[in-house]
């Protein structure tokens, strides 16, 4: 299967870790000790995973004092949350409770 842009794109937000970042970013801009902290994880994993999401466009990056502080590029990644979390309220409403979806992801 030839990988496509799409494919190419969408991975990007695939990753547990890359979208508990994501969602950690929508709220507010952090830097890498404070994604750290929350996420309970090395900051060698977390810096691996922020650099393909900024490779991507998808975060960016600010230098502020001695931090790095790491902002969303809330005009890419907003719509596509809202255009998800409307899909899944008028198309998988049993989602929402996310028990079936466990059932799926087990098989």
């Amino acid at each position: 299967m030839k990988k496509n842009k799409y494919y190419l794109f969408f991975r990007r937000f695939s990753d547990p870790l890359r979208m508990e970042i994501i969602l950690l970013l929508k709220k507010k801009p952090m830097s890498v000790m404070k994604l750290s902290k929350h996420l309970k994880i090395e900051q060698s994993k977390l810096s691996h995973a922020l650099a393909i999401l900024k490779h991507c466009k998808i975060v960016y990056s600010e230098i502020k004092g001695k931090k790095r502080v790491y902002y969303l590029n809330k005009n890419i990644v907003l719509p596509l949350l809202k255009l998800v979390d409307k899909y899944e309220k008028k198309n998988c409403p049993i989602c929402l409770a996310m028990k079936h979806c466990r059932k799926i992801n087990r098989k």
